[in-house]
């Protein structure tokens, strides 16, 4: 039997985003599994997690968790307090960064190591704090947890990690909220973006530079420019700080439209991205790619890089280009005009996106658990 364990979500932020998604669905899928697992959480996330575990213990933290400072310095000595006070064997740190004396195994989730392979692409004080994190997780981690065999290898390359202290485990998709949409879902959401029936490609992420929005815009333009009836480009998302993407932007003639939803409810991402022509991910790396796989999952014609783990996520049921604007241009071009590749590749990104649960998810996770355990 699995050892009980403490998972430390007072890290997820208020748009919950990747790092939301990947603790719900695992949350979710360990309940089903009945593990015994407790959580600790800001306070106005503690009834989202007691309904997701309701047989679960969700310990709400201070107040001042919501500052980034303050929950970092609290994880240092609040957070083993509170694994002692759970009685949990294991602390699971799931976003890079572990108290330094748990008293107990511990842990951690390092979903990339793309802050050591692209440090250009990082501010340099954020890229700074999550390399320091990374290390000391490495260091000082029972085990490590990694969601693909490429940031296992990028770990031991780069930061010299023991491979036999990693272990894999793949994020999943919750496929009851991520589903090809219907012909209706697909109008309302094209109503809602202002398209009005217009066809557009999708572009779903954080504005990091990695994830390289700037060459997709320049592709797209390349790409449909002669097109009698051009589809849009819809970028949805924000938080980030590539600020190339407005340079970009004001570069679009005028007679192509750029759409820019900011944040769309969770709800409203089947039939966005389901409904789009093309899902275009050309990022220039990831520990995973979890935008690539709802896109499969919603059974969209996804266009991505071969880098790092996105051929992991992907397979033979996504299209692939290299990042710069010209092989993204000609990559579009080529499924823009080929209706019949893309629904072949939209069904096949469905089929293939079922292979990815949360229960596999959970079930690696428990196995790692166990291990950290045995490991002491």
């Amino acid at each position: 039997m699995a050892p009980r364990v403490l998972l430390d979500a007072t890290a997820v932020p208020a748009d919950r985003g990747g790092l939301g998604r990947y603790v719900d669905g695992l949350l979710s899928a360990l309940a089903a599994l009945d593990a015994d697992v407790a959580v600790v959480c800001q306070r106005v996330d503690a009834e989202r997690y007691s309904r997701l575990m309701p047989s679960g213990q969700v310990v709400a933290g201070p107040a001042s968790l919501t500052n980034r400072t303050a929950r970092i310095a609290w994880e240092q000595t609040g957070l083993p307090l509170i694994a002692e006070h759970v009685a949990a064997k294991v602390i699971h740190a799931p976003n890079y960064s572990v108290p330094l004396r748990p008293g107990r195994p511990v842990v951690t989730t390092i979903h990339d190591a793309t802050f050591f392979s692209e440090p250009d692409l990082y501010p340099p004080t954020r890229g700074a704090f999550y390399r320091a994190a990374i290390r000391s997780a490495a260091k000082r981690s029972t085990r490590c947890i990694v969601p693909s065999k490429a940031t296992r290898d990028e770990l031991v390359r780069l930061v010299d990690a023991d491979p036999t202290s990693i272990d894999v485990a793949y994020h999943g998709v919750d496929h009851e909220v991520f589903h090809p949409p219907t012909e209706a879902e697909a109008a309302r959401i094209s109503a809602r973006l202002g398209l009005r029936g217009q066809e557009y490609i999708a572009f779903l992420g954080a504005f990091e530079p990695r994830r390289n929005v700037p060459s997709l815009i320049r592709g797209w333009v390349s790409a449909v420019a002669d097109s009698p009836n051009p589809p849009a480009l819809v970028i949805a998302g924000g938080a980030g700080w590539d600020d190339e993407i407005e340079s970009a932007v004001a570069e679009v003639p005028v007679n192509l439209r750029v759409v820019r939803p900011g944040y769309l409810r969770i709800a409203d991402l089947p039939a966005f991205l389901g409904g789009a022509l093309v899902v275009a991910y050309p990022s220039h790396g990831e520990g995973f790619g979890l935008p690539v796989l709802e896109a499969m999952a919603c059974g969209a014609a996804v266009l991505t890089t071969h880098r790092l783990s996105l051929p992991e996520v992907g397979g033979d049921a996504v299209a692939y280009t290299e990042p710069d604007a010209a092989s993204i241009s000609g990559a579009l071009k080529n499924l823009l005009a080929d209706p019949a590749r893309r629904e072949t590749l939209g069904a096949a990104a469905h089929a293939r996106s079922l292979e990815f649960t949360w229960q596999g998810s959970a079930e690696a996770h428990l196995a790692s658990y166990t291990r950290a355990v045995s490991d002491q």
